[in-house]
C-alpha cells in the first residue's frame, strides 16, 4: 500500500531524498467590498455639523476607490466664496472629525483614505435657492430661458431676458447651469490705440 506524501519520500524518487517545494505563492489580499452610498451617508452624518459650525454649507460629499484607498471629495461654500486658508482650516476640522469618530469606535471608512475639500465649480448646477443668490450679476440657463439674474428673494428669482425681466418661483425653477461668457473683441479695451497710432504717424513726417 502506498502511503501519499510520506515524509522524505515522493512519488517517482526515493526514501531519504531531500524534496523540494515550490515557493509560496504571495497574494495580495483582496479589498474588502464596501457599500460606498453608505459609507458616503456615514461621512456626511459625521462632518456636516463640522462644516455648518464652521460657517460653510456642505454642497457635496463624493467617496471612490483608488486603488486599495478612497478618495472622498468634500465641496464646501458660503456667501463671498472660501479662500485657500479656509481650505485648509476646514480641512483639519473635517479630518479630527472623522479621527474622533473613528477612535469613538465608529467605522467611517474602512482603510486609507485621500482627503480633498474644495468649493463647487462654475458648472455646478443651481439647485438651491443659495446657489442663485450666490451667482446674483451671472448668465444662467434654466427652463429653456437663458438670463442673467438679477435678484432672488423668499418667493424666487429673477431673471433678465434680453431685456426682459421673468421672475420665476422656486416652485417651478427646475436646475439652472451658469453660462461661460467670454468677452467680445469688439467689446475689449485696449488703451488708446488711436493716440498711439497718431504718434506713430507724426514720428514718420518730415
Amino acid at each position: 500500500m502506498t502511503q501519499r506524501g510520506r515524509a522524505g519520500a515522493r512519488p517517482g524518487g526515493h526514501p531519504g531524498s531531500r524534496r523540494t517545494r515550490p515557493e509560496a505563492e504571495t497574494r495580495t489580499p483582496a479589498v474588502p467590498r464596501v457599500d460606498l452610498t453608505a459609507a458616503r451617508a456615514r461621512v456626511r452624518e459625521v462632518i456636516e455639523p463640522v462644516v455648518a459650525t464652521s460657517g460653510y454649507d456642505l454642497e457635496d460629499v463624493h467617496l471612490s476607490r483608488a486603488g486599495r484607498r478612497f478618495v472622498l471629495r468634500i465641496l464646501v461654500d458660503t456667501d463671498g466664496g472660501i479662500s485657500l486658508d479656509d481650505v485648509a482650516v476646514i480641512s483639519r476640522a473635517i479630518s479630527d472629525a472623522l479621527d474622533a469618530a473613528e477612535e469613538a469606535g465608529g467605522e467611517v471608512l474602512p482603510g486609507e483614505y485621500q482627503l480633498e475639500v474644495g468649493s463647487p465649480g462654475v458648472d455646478r448646477p443651481l439647485t438651491e435657492p443659495r446657489h442663485w443668490r450666490r451667482n446674483t450679476g451671472r448668465l444662467v440657463a434654466v427652463n429653456g430661458l437663458t438670463g442673467r439674474v438679477l435678484s432672488t428673494d423668499d418667493k424666487g428669482v429673477a431673471l433678465d431676458v434680453d431685456g426682459t425681466t421673468r421672475e420665476l418661483a422656486w416652485a417651478e425653477l427646475g436646475s439652472g447651469k451658469v453660462q461661460i461668457e467670454f468677452k467680445r473683441m469688439d467689446e475689449a479695451e485696449f488703451g488708446d490705440v488711436e493716440d498711439d497710432d497718431e504718434e506713430d504717424e507724426g514720428e514718420g513726417e518730415e
